[in-house]
């Protein structure tokens, strides 16, 4: 009995107290924590897939430059267009190396159609036609006629009256232009059957040259125009006939 009075003067205390108020909840501290934790990773990964998708944009333009070869920019910003540089054009004409055997100066005729006598250029070179001669004995000639008149820059190429005379790099005269006389319509017509040959004209058969006879090789040239200020001529020669290299350049300096 001692033993039973003593566990119920322990225990009645035990059940007869007052229930004490429950303990007020912990903190959210760690599930909020967790939460932020979860939305900061999130915009982490939201940031790093923007990253990417930029990136992958970025690799999928082209690398390499655009080229401004036909436009720039000016200081106000307005695109200007830039000309493209004339490219060379290139055709077939009839030309005539003529002139009188001794004593003479050679001729050098431009013919686009071999049946109208009135040459589209006709010029008159100081080199004696022997030396011509000489010269094309080696299988090259090259006459270059230089203009530096700053009056005649807006003139035509082929308008310019005089030209300074290089052959094969050496100076020797002049060349003139000159407008087709009676006496060269008559020449151009007796050979408007031919378009590649060389040979003589008799004494007599052409008015004003009953004196002399007179020398002319005619062939296909390839005119080249570069510009407004160049233009050349190129003896083409024909499958059977020697290479003779013979060309004739007009250049205007400004």
């Amino acid at each position: 009995m001692p033993k039973v009075d003593a566990l119920r003067r322990f225990l009645l205390p035990c059940f007869n107290s007052t229930p004490t108020s429950p303990a007020p909840p912990a903190p959210l501290t760690i599930s909020t924590k967790k939460r932020l934790s979860t939305s900061l990773r999130d915009d982490l990964d939201d940031s790093k897939q923007e990253k990417k998708f930029e990136e992958d944009q970025e690799d999928s333009y082209p690398t390499t430059p655009i080229s401004t070869t036909n436009t720039t920019s000016s200081a106000s910003g307005s695109a200007i267009s830039l000309s493209a540089p004339p490219r060379s054009s290139k055709t077939m004409v009839i030309g005539t190396i003529f002139g009188q055997r001794r004593g003479g100066h050679v001729w050098f005729c431009v013919q686009h159609d071999r049946l109208n006598t009135k040459p589209s250029l006709l010029l008159e070179l100081s080199i004696p036609t022997t030396t011509l001669i000489q010269e094309m004995r080696c299988g090259l000639v090259r006459i270059a006629l230089e203009s530096s008149d700053s009056e005649l820059n807006r003139c035509p190429l082929h308008s310019i009256p005089m030209w300074t005379l290089f052959c094969n790099g050496r100076k020797i005269g002049f060349a003139v232009r000159r407008r087709a006389t009676q006496q060269t319509r008559i020449m151009l017509k007796t050979m408007q059957s031919m378009t590649v040959g060389a040979g003589v004209i008799p004494s007599g058969l052409v008015s004003g040259t009953e004196s002399e006879e007179v020398l002319y090789m005619r062939a296909n040239y390839e005119c080249i125009i570069g510009g407004a200020d160049s233009e050349s001529f190129h003896l083409i020669n024909p499958d059977e006939g020697p290479g003779q290299e013979f060309s004739i350049f007009l250049l205007r300096s400004k």
